[in-house]
Order: C-alpha cells, then structure tokens, then sequence
C-alpha cells in the first residue's frame, strides 16, 4: 500500500517526501508590507518552502460582539487585533507575488467567506485553514467548492467534529491534509500531546498528518517528525524584538533553518525493520564473534570449553550463537591453535 500524500503545484507532501516546513508570518507584521517582505525575505534566506499568511477582511470575519471579545495574550480585542493587522486586498496581491518570486509558495488562512474569495481570485495553489474554522461546516463547503487542496488545522476539536470536515472535502473530492494542533500562545509541552496526532494517524489513515505548534522552540515539531508528520508549521519572524501579536511563540531565521535542516534527517530516519542493515556487514565482520581454537586440537579430540572459544572476527564460518551446539563434538582432523573453525573440522 502506497502512503498517502498530497500535491500542492509540483511539491508532493507525504510520508514518502521530506516534511514541508510552513513559516506562518501571519499577522506578525501587523498591517505593514514591508515589515512582511522582511520576514519573507528571511524565510527565503534559510530554506522555508512555504511561507503564510493570514487573509482577514473583518467585516465578513466577525460581528461587533467581537469587540469586547480579549484574547488570552492580548489586551485589546480580537476586532481592534485583526482590524490593525489586516492587510487590503492590493498589499496581499503584492505579497503573495513577492513569496513567489522567492520561490516559495503562498499560502493563506482565510478566516471568512469573503477572504476566502479574495484568496480564488489570487488563484492561490491551496488552502490553509485555521483550528477555529475546523467546525465552521458552512465555510469549508464553500472553500471545498474551489477544489484545491487543503491543509486543516484540528486543534480544539474532537476526532468526530474533524471527521464531519473530512467528509465536506471528501464529497467534493478535494485531497486534504490535517494537522494536530494546541491553540494555546505559547503552549506548554505537556500540552503539546503527540498522542492526539496519532489518533489522528488512526482515525484518518488515508491523509497526510502534520503538526501546527506554538510551543518556544522546534522539540515539537522535531518529535513529531519521528512520529509520523509531513507537514510542520510555526509562526515566523525575521526578529523577536517585533511586537506582533504572535511573535512570542514565532520561530526566527537560525530556529526555521534549523527546522528545515533538522526535520529532513529525522525524516530520514523513521521506519526500518529490526534486522542487520546490509551496510553493516562491513562492521559484522570484524564485530561478531566466531568459533575459534584456543589450543591444539588433535584429531579424535572431543571439543570443550578448554580447547575453544569464540573470538572476534565475525569472518568464521561458526557464530558464537551455535558454540553450544558443537560442544561434545569429536574432532576430525588436527587444528593448530588459534584458527576459527570450520564445520568440516568436526563429526
């Protein structure tokens, strides 16, 4: 059975490619292109494939109760947060064309019916899609109907409430990624719950896992490399002396190259069976023990403890696991001291 993946323009994303590193600029640049184009320009520097944006066009996102609504680390509201933070439909244009011309690809949540049309009308190659719009059923119905791919953040949702979402885009034929996720800014690691990933992985076999995290540094994504994920996100800056509402758990330039560098080797690494690698039969053989006289042998001797060991190379023909099994065994021949045996070397 092959592993699943999913294509986004010509980058395969699976078990079977290394992890795609996603730099969540996001709202970190809080409303000023060029502050954004710093931070695109130092994902580009260490290797990022993707870098994110966030598309909020907060008449359609939100209604005026969101005005007195305090996000646990700020403190004003998450209307007067996205309402500065936002970028015009013109400066996202020119953003997106600006990661592009990086080499990167663009991506974007958009956290309304409205940013999500503004996002088709960039012809954006997929969509990103927020923990909070998990259960949001009406919006991914309208993001399936654009058929592109999907990666669907989790967090704060349960294993039933994700399969209702899988099913919007699986109805709609629309290949789709899902990542665990913690929706705490910063979460601590004992929240960070690789068990939850997994079930994912279980519930959802047929989709490609990954991990959105908001913990201080890569341990997470790292470990979650080992477990299973191709794709890994994290909010990113180009310093951390910027003041941008999530740049506390954003990852800078030195963290995202060591992220992309550091998730390629531990991919590397998954899988295997437990069994000798060919590559190590050049250590085999000077490693492993093999049956060995200790002292002269003459023929019609009776093989002991006294008159053979085992001793390294493992270039003999007898491993040191079958020593038990020639013990008694009468000699055939003369054996000088100190030769490995032979099976002919014995009745």
């Amino acid at each position: 059975m092959n592993n699943p993946y999913i294509k986004i323009q010509n980058r395969k994303i699976g078990l079977d490619y290394p992890p795609l590193v996603i730099a969540e600029i996001g709202i970190n640049h809080e409303g000023s292109l060029k502050v954004a184009k710093k931070m695109v320009d130092a994902a580009a520097r260490v290797g990022a494939e993707v870098v994110k944006h966030q598309t909020h066009i907060v008449e359609d996102e939100m209604s005026k109760a969101a005005k007195s609504v305090i996000p646990g680390n700020a403190n004003v509201s998450i209307y007067d947060i996205m309402k500065r933070c936002a970028l015009n439909e013109k400066d996202e244009i020119e953003l997106k064309n600006y990661v592009e011309s990086k080499g990167m690809l663009f991506l974007s949540t958009p956290f309304s019916r409205a940013a999500a049309n503004r996002l088709q009308k960039m012809k954006v190659s997929a969509y990103k899609i927020g923990s909070g719009e998990c259960n949001n059923y009406p919006l991914l119905e309208h993001i399936a109907k654009f058929k592109k791919p999907v990666i669907l953040s989790t967090g704060m949702n349960t294993i039933e409430s994700v399969k209702k979402a899988v099913a919007i885009f699986k109805k709609h034929k629309v290949s789709i990624a899902l990542l665990h996720t913690t929706n705490l800014y910063p979460t601590p690691p004992h929240l960070v719950r690789y068990g939850a990933m997994q079930q994912l992985q279980e519930a959802f076999p047929n989709n490609v896992i990954g991990l959105s995290d908001h913990t201080l540094n890569n341990n997470a994504c790292l470990g979650a490399v080992a477990l299973g994920a191709s794709i890994l996100e994290r909010h990113f800056t180009d310093h951390k002396e910027r003041t941008g509402p999530d740049i506390i758990c954003s990852m800078d330039e030195n963290e995202c190259r060591d992220l992309v560098k550091g998730s390629k080797e531990i991919a590397l690494m998954r899988g295997g069976d437990k069994e000798p690698a060919k590559e190590e039969q050049v250590t085999i053989d000077f490693a492993f023990a093999t049956v060995c006289s200790i002292k002269e042998i003459k023929k019609n001797d009776i093989l002991t403890e006294a008159n053979i060991w085992v001793k390294r190379p493992g270039t003999g023909e007898i491993l040191a696991e079958n020593f038990k099994d020639i013990l008694g065994k009468k000699a055939l021949k003369n054996i000088t001291e100190d030769v490995q045996l032979k099976w002919t070397d014995f009745e």
